[in-house]
């Protein structure tokens, strides 16, 4: 029986199959952080459980982390209560912690992968919707509940049902200056934000295999967005070769690498497997990105107009938009580039390209460049683009997801626009009643050089951007 990459994953960690096609589903690594593991770990203690392999869990914190002086004491009282409770409870389990000031943290979804703690073949859990992000690795990665969290802390398992399947086709050779953050507003736009309820897509086509990890995982992490478990990708030689330069697998020996690579070989899906859904796309059909209203399906080609049809007018008047207009020419308020979508190194030095010998328009008043991780912050200082970002007038900060979900100090005010490279433009999302554009990190950094939105094509090929 022909099988995809799903389906090897699951049946190889289905532990036991019980009644009403309910499956025992072994995790191979448990990522938390501070904002949702407290009431698990209340859980164990209250039922005198202990953590069945607390070397299987990975623990960081980002969602409520300050982005400036971090070697400060947080000041804010709910966020140092998190973040002290998560140190505490990782200390009393003996679970590793990338706490604020060590050399490796930053956000779950980036120091995973960066570090080795996410490899090919892995089912991973994390109680954090954009789990999704490690399925680039070819992993079953999906955000879990807290009650979840607690079952994986106390078995290292789940109970499962196994959900439909969906294989997305891109192939062609993407535009000059659209990137996969483009690519996946594309998706979305096109299916629906409904259209991957119940299943796990996977994601093939020579447009992705020319993707590097850092793109793979930005269409992966915005999988939740179509309403999707998550998503995949099959590993190959550009996953093996991002992999192999981690710290973690650098830790095995030779033989155990070897072993290892041999086996993620075989993760692919069979020639002669049938989806449950499958869709075609064309990647010269997408063109640079941007969302108009208050989710990710609401993305049009930046050259477009709102639409008339299937246009939520609440959403359209939350935004201040209106039906037939033209995003060209509106005025920003806030840019920020960061969050688990698109603040690895990649994400920077394409923002950078656009933003070298500028300034950032006095219409901005402010823009917020917030690397994913330690890693990636230093690479940027050493590669210069700090200098680049905080002469043109940018905040260079440090890691967390920040301005994403605003669960800190960097919040968007009321009624104030701000485009951003991160996943969501829910109302209030970045802060109460503002307003969320989403888009590349590219695009992002041209409107912050504009203070508008401007024909993007037009400042690629015409004002010498030099993208590659």
């Amino acid at each position: 029986m022909s099988r995809s990459l799903f389906d090897k994953i699951w049946d190889y960690h289905t532990v036991k199959k019980l009644e009403n096609k309910i499956d025992v589903l072994y995790i191979d690594r448990h990522y938390i952080h501070e904002v949702t593991s407290p009431q698990a770990f209340l859980e164990l203690k209250k039922r005198n459980l202990t953590i069945f392999r607390p070397k299987k869990i990975i623990g960081t914190v980002d969602h409520n982390v300050p982005t400036i002086n971090q070697h400060l004491p947080i000041s804010d009282f709910l966020s140092r209560k998190q973040i002290n409770t998560l140190t505490k409870n990782c200390k009393n389990f003996g679970i590793k912690l990338y706490e604020l000031g060590n050399p490796y943290n930053g956000i779950v979804h980036v120091i995973g992968p960066e570090l080795g703690h996410t490899i090919p073949g892995m089912t991973i859990v994390c109680g954090d919707s954009h789990t999704s992000t490690h399925g680039a690795f070819g992993c079953i990665a999906f955000g879990i509940g807290t009650s979840q969290v607690s079952m994986v802390m106390a078995s290292q398992c789940l109970l499962l049902s196994k959900p439909k399947q969906m294989r997305i086709k891109i192939n062609g050779d993407l535009r000059k200056g659209v990137s996969p953050k483009d690519v996946i507003l594309y998706i979305i736009s096109k299916l629906g934000v409904d259209a991957g309820i119940g299943y796990f897509i996977e994601y093939s086509g020579s447009t992705i295999e020319k993707m590097t990890m850092e793109g793979r995982m930005t269409i992966c992490n915005m999988s939740i967005e179509m309403g999707a478990k998550g998503g995949l990708i099959a590993p190959d030689e550009v996953t093996f070769n991002y992999v192999k330069n981690s710290k973690n697998f650098l830790n095995h020996d030779l033989k155990s690498q070897s072993k290892l690579i041999k086996y993620w070989k075989y993760l692919k899906t069979d020639e002669e497997k049938i989806f449950d859904k499958e869709y075609s796309l064309i990647a010269e059909d997408i063109e640079p990105m941007i969302t108009y209203g208050t989710n990710p399906g609401t993305a049009i080609k930046i050259t477009e107009s709102i639409p008339f049809e299937n246009v939520d007018n609440k959403s359209l008047d939350y935004m201040g938009f209106r039906k037939g207009e033209s995003l060209i020419g509106k005025m920003i308020d806030y840019i920020f580039i960061g969050s688990c979508t698109n603040s690895r190194i990649e994400d920077l030095r394409l923002a950078a390209i656009a933003i070298k010998g500028k300034k950032k328009s006095s219409n901005i008043k402010r823009a917020m460049v917030v690397p994913g991780s330690n890693q990636v912050l230093k690479k940027a200082k050493e590669e210069g683009l700090d200098k680049i970002f905080k002469e043109a007038g940018f905040e260079f900060r440090q890691p967390g997801c920040s301005a994403c979900l605003a669960m800190n100090e960097d919040k968007i005010p009321t009624g104030k626009y701000c485009v951003s490279t991160s996943n969501r433009n829910f109302e209030g999302r970045q802060g109460p009643g503002s307003r969320t554009l989403l888009a590349s990190p590219l695009t992002a950094s041209i409107i912050a050089i504009e203070g508008k939105i401007v024909d993007i094509n037009q400042y690629i090929y015409e004002k010498i951007y030099n993208i590659d």
